[in-house]
């Protein structure tokens, strides 16, 4: 597959089997994810790999969806602003530009995979902060639902809804 269509194969798909993901599979989408370029290389993520009972009803305790509870795998995707590179002139902190790009790393490779994905943001963050025990500067960014699609061909009848190139890019000034 190439990379444009890959990238126009990728949904956010919300309606999953229950099938569990092969070990292989979460392995390869973490190893993308640990792939990602990052400013100055500094790295500051972590994956924590959800996939038991115990730890999805966590996962629904802090965002309390139906949608989600047949997905067999979460990877709660958090930033460490310890480890993040702060820009000199203005000390603009790249953390959240670096946890975007590893995450859409590891949405493209399930896509490759032909599993389905769907970025969280909209969740407690103190709830899911007390239910996987992480550190004060370990922050949840998004947790990525994941699984194989109960529709497989969500990936080619998913209309995009994007605006024009004419409508948000500008030549040599604003």
């Amino acid at each position: 597959m190439t990379f444009p269509e890959l990238v126009q194969k990728r949904v956010s798909v919300r309606d999953y089997t229950s099938q569990p993901i092969e070990e292989q599979k979460i392995n390869q989408l973490l190893d993308m994810g640990r792939l990602a370029p990052s400013a100055v290389n500094y790295q500051p993520w972590r994956f924590v790999v959800i996939t038991s009972d115990k730890g999805r009803q966590a996962v629904y305790s802090c965002y309390p969806r139906e949608w989600i509870k047949p997905a067999p795998l979460f990877i709660l995707v958090c930033g460490n602003r310890d480890e993040s590179w702060k820009r000199k002139t203005d000390n603009k902190d790249h953390l959240d530009i670096d946890m975007g790009i590893v995450i859409e790393h590891i949405c493209l490779a399930a896509t490759e995979l032909d599993l389905g994905s769907c970025i969280i943001c909209n969740f407690d963050t103190e709830i899911c902060r007390a239910s996987f025990n992480l550190p004060e500067n370990i922050e949840p960014v998004a947790i990525l639902s994941i699984g194989y699609p109960t529709n497989p061909d969500i990936f080619t009848t998913t209309p995009k809804k994007r605006k024009g190139i004419s409508e948000i890019v500008l030549r040599e000034s604003f």
